[in-house]
């Protein structure tokens, strides 16, 4: 039987050494308890290993534990304003009367980009398993794939079309970080990952 690959292990050779300090499990805790379901654990361990940040120039990884670019108060936020919104002519598998946001058993998002696009992963509550939902903010369909967030990063970050059709967007070499500031004094550092040719 072939072996599956591991995509989280992928992604942190892409991204190289995770640099930030350990997540305490009780910021978890906060947000899983809010949601009513447990997060995957790639998305969590890549999320703790390398949040807050901006990769290649677009995708936002928000962090359960600061004060700015929290991701409990970001998922919140974001959960309130789809909810709000007329999605009703929307095209989302496993939501044949238009999307629902929010845990148990809604839409969950996850990251976003600086162009209006917006992960969601969304739980199966018979098999458990996790399916991730992407939409572009220009358009009201969501489009699933039936991976782990990882495979998701992994994919993203090699240019493949992650939003729907004609969605990619690559950026030759090794991947571009941007920290996210913590005071509205601080500046963003700028920062690159391993040779993604000598991998």
């Amino acid at each position: 039987m072939a072996m599956s690959h591991n995509f989280t292990d992928s992604v942190i050779r892409m991204l190289g050494p995770a640099g930030t300090t350990p997540t305490p499990e009780a910021a978890w805790e906060d947000v899983e308890v809010e949601l009513g379901v447990q997060l995957p654990g790639d998305y969590k361990q890549l999320v703790a290993d390398y949040a807050p940040v901006q990769l290649n120039y677009h995708l936002f990884l928000h962090h359960p534990s600061t004060e700015r670019w929290n991701l409990g108060r970001w998922m919140r936020e974001t959960v309130d304003a789809f909810s709000h919104s007329d999605l009703t002519d929307a095209e989302c598998p496993g939501f044949p009367d238009g999307p629902r946001f929010g845990g148990p058993i809604g839409l969950i998002p996850l990251v976003g980009t600086d162009r209006g696009e917006y992960v969601f992963g969304v739980v199966d509550a018979k098999s458990g398993e996790w399916a991730i939902l992407a939409c572009d903010g220009d358009e009201q369909d969501f489009h699933e794939y039936r991976i782990s967030f990882s495979e998701w990063l992994y994919r993203y970050l090699l240019g493949e079309d992650m939003f729907g059709p004609d969605s990619s967007v690559f950026y030759p070499g090794p991947v571009v970080f941007e920290s996210m500031p913590m005071t509205a004094t601080e500046r963003s550092i700028t920062w690159r990952g391993p040779d993604r040719n000598a991998q």
